[in-house]
């Protein structure tokens, strides 16, 4: 009997304890209290959004067109640019042995376009006159022999062979003549206009040849597309760099114009009716709400778009869509980094 009594004692016995424990931890706690506290507002009706600190030319992604190793990397991070300072160097022996091949042969097209541009040589000139005027003599001697046997009173005293010869003699002076004579002309006349249209066309294709290398040398050479600061370098002389880099995909260099510091702010599609452009506006750093500086509209991005996660990775997506609104601010006013998250305070025209 005792027994059947004690397994539903014990039980009793253990809810009874556990209600005990219970009622004596049922305390309620006070709430954490933040590291920091939130950032106040100045105003009476506020929209607020989680903004993002970018230079004012948006970030500038820096890839190559050419892959292949890196020779040089010409800047570190920090550094500040200008406009077409070289950035990085893509190994390019190779195009510059076949350029030098191809400058020898543009030497060697524009060498024979004014040899032949300056024919004849003077040098040349002289031995063809002397040909000429030898042929001249030799002409002027067979005629006048042929001359004295045609004057002789008795045609017995002269042999018709004689005779024949003597005017074979001075057909073939006559000949010689003009060859030598013809000679002489086609010097003087200088190159032949074909030849000169085809070392002009050499030169042409030599010349384009040889830009076309330059200009491939020069695409090995990735340069600043406008003034602006190194934010960040992912890339080192020797390693393989390939031309897929840029926006698409992580960039070789990060370059930013931090003269002027935007913000860009996610509101609320929600919120985005309360919105002035003209509206007063303050960012507060995180972790001291007490530095605060203030900011001017630069624009408002007609395009309500997804919101992005703040960790900088587009792939990162809620089920939000925002109205983004760019902000700029000097950055003397608030000493805040590129990519650093701030609190944005707009002041609303209504409450909600």
């Amino acid at each position: 009997m005792l027994r059947n009594l004690l397994i539903p004692l014990l039980a009793v016995a253990g809810v009874t304890a556990a209600g005990f424990v219970v009622a004596a931890n049922d305390v309620a706690l006070p709430p954490a209290r933040p590291l920091t506290p939130p950032a106040a507002t100045p105003f009476v009706h506020t929209v607020a959004g989680a903004g993002l600190v970018e230079p004012q030319s948006r970030y500038i992604n820096i890839g190559t067109a050419i892959a292949g190793p890196v020779a040089t990397v010409h800047v570190r991070v920090g550094d500040r640019v200008t406009t077409g300072q070289p950035l990085l160097t893509i190994d390019d022996r190779a195009v510059r042995s076949e350029l030098a091949v191809r400058d020898s042969e543009l030497q060697a097209a524009q060498t024979r376009l004014q040899r032949l541009a300056a024919w004849p040589r003077p040098e040349d000139l002289p031995p063809a006159e002397a040909k000429v005027a030898e042929a001249k003599a030799n002409l002027d001697d067979a005629k006048m022999l042929l001359a004295n046997l045609e004057a002789v009173a008795d045609p017995r005293a002269v042999r018709r062979e004689d005779l024949t010869q003597r005017r074979f003699a001075v057909a073939a002076a006559e000949a010689r003549h003009a060859g030598a004579s013809a000679e002489l002309a086609k010097l003087r006349a200088g190159a032949w206009d074909q030849d000169l249209a085809e070392a002009k066309a050499a030169v042409a294709t030599a010349t384009a040849n040889v830009a076309r290398l330059q200009v491939e040398c020069e695409r090995h050479v990735v340069r600043a597309p406008r003034d602006a600061v190194v934010l960040q370098v992912d890339v080192r002389a020797g390693e393989h760099a390939s031309a897929s880099t840029g926006a698409a995909g992580q960039p070789a260099m990060l370059l930013g114009d931090t003269e002027a510091l935007h913000v860009r702010v996610d509101i609320d599609e929600n919120d985005a009716w309360r919105l002035r452009p003209q509206a007063a506006a303050f960012a507060s750093l995180r972790g001291n709400p007490a530095l605060r500086a203030p900011l001017r509209c630069v624009h408002i991005e007609p395009f309500v778009v997804p919101k992005r996660s703040l960790t900088g990775a587009s792939f990162e997506r809620v089920d939000t869509r925002v109205l983004q609104i760019v902000y700029a601010f000097d950055p003397k006013d608030l000493p805040a980094y590129v990519g650093q998250q701030v609190d944005v305070t707009i002041e609303a025209e209504v409450a909600r």
